[in-house]
């Protein structure tokens, strides 16, 4: 049976922003992966570098070899800092996305449970009007008979 609860508006709207707040906080997780894995692949880019410079230097290389490996790598140390900057802002929105959710959810989860508590107590009381008029149909032919 549908029960008119007075605040399935509210629910509705509370339930939209939920949502909303969901596919925020899901694209504010696909940008710091992004973020984090171009993060990685820059630091493993390094490495791999500097262990290919490191081997060319033990077989010897010029003086011009090495201007341009120390250039490219300060190259790549400021994109690698501006990639950490860029995850540790994408982590901290990611955070307040996910704060938002829990607090949206949480407020959707109280406005379930009233609804849930309404439907109860509408469905009690059907019940007791519905055994009220069966006590009434009871002592009316109760009533019919004794005469």
């Amino acid at each position: 049976m549908g029960y008119a609860f007075k605040l399935q508006k509210v629910l509705a709207m509370k339930e939209n922003e939920k949502n909303l707040a969901m596919r925020e906080y899901d694209e504010a997780v696909r940008r710091f992966e992004e973020a984090a894995e171009k993060l990685y692949e820059l630091l493993k880019q390094k490495e791999e570098h500097e262990e290919i410079h490191k081997q060319k230097l033990q077989l010897g290389l010029s003086v011009q070899d090495i201007r341009h490996f120390q250039q490219y790598i300060a190259s790549l140390e400021r994109t690698i800092h501006h990639y950490q900057i860029l995850v540790m802002q994408a982590r901290e929105q990611m955070q307040r996305k996910q704060i938002k959710l829990t607090e949206l959810n949480m407020e959707v989860k109280k406005y379930e449970k009233m609804k849930e508590k309404y439907i109860q107590a509408v469905q009690h009381a059907e019940k007791m009007a519905e055994i009220k008029w069966m006590d009434e149909i009871s002592v009316q032919r109760f009533t019919y008979r004794g005469d």
